[in-house]
């Protein structure tokens, strides 16, 4: 997970022009029809997107960040409690909101563009988060995301202005509900760049094993275990 000040710079690729009646519009945003009902759009975009600074509206990159929240809020809090409105992926809900929300209309004609470009963003921002190790240091706790079949260390993207390690205490309760802020070093880490991201994990010992691991948000981790250290894959460079 990650908030809407997830760290960038001040793209402002697509800030001047309207719409040219004679651009083409992304593939399938103009036979869109909101079906999620007006009040439902008015909620979320009153709260993740109109009341942003009015200097950051023409900061695309920003905005995006911000329609990937309310995706998410749309989702696992609005959907998940009812189950009739309908699920939609994040290309055609952002087309629905840069519809709703009048100084994001005269962008609508880019948005596949826009969205391309905040995805290739998105793979260089930092990412934190931690090797969670039980008291003998024999097994460590891994997150499976859903959609995926791999296993992962808990972590998520860092914030902007947000220290490493407070990303990591975020990303590590926000996945698995265990607070590790009181027994995390900010000293001890590992850190790697993987195609020019930096990638830190933070080493948290102590972990109780039988502590009732559970993640906070809907339809991002599906699965939670240990798994014993000595059978863990080793990557040879």
């Amino acid at each position: 997970m990650m908030s809407a000040n997830t760290v960038h710079n001040n793209h402002n690729t697509h800030s001047t022009g309207g719409v040219n009646s004679r651009t083409p519009v992304p593939t399938g945003i103009t036979s869109i029809a909101s079906v999620i009902p007006t009040a439902i759009l008015d909620d979320l975009s009153t709260r993740f997107v109109i009341n942003i600074p009015r200097e950051d509206r023409s900061d695309l990159i920003r905005v995006c960040f911000q329609l990937e929240l309310a995706h998410w809020h749309y989702l696992d809090l609005i959907r998940g409690q009812d189950s009739r409105l309908p699920s939609v992926n994040f290309t055609r809900f952002s087309a629905i909101i840069f519809r709703h929300i009048p100084f994001l209309q005269p962008f609508i004609a880019r948005l596949d563009a826009i969205i391309a470009e905040w995805k290739t963003y998105k793979l260089l921002v930092p990412t934190c988060g931690a090797i969670m190790l039980d008291p003998p240091l024999e097994h460590v706790l891994l997150v499976q995301g859903f959609g995926g079949r791999s296993w992962g260390f808990p972590k998520g993207k860092l914030n902007e202005d947000e220290p490493y390690h407070k990303c990591a205490v975020r990303e590590v309760y926000e996945e698995t509900s265990y607070d590790c802020g009181g027994s995390i070093d900010h000293q001890s880490y590992i850190e790697r760049q993987l195609s020019e991201k930096t990638v830190r994990l933070y080493i948290v010992k102590d972990v109780p094993k039988d502590f009732p691991f559970a993640p906070l948000c809907r339809n991002e981790i599906k699965d939670i275990k240990w798994f014993s250290v000595a059978e863990l894959p080793v990557r040879t460079p």
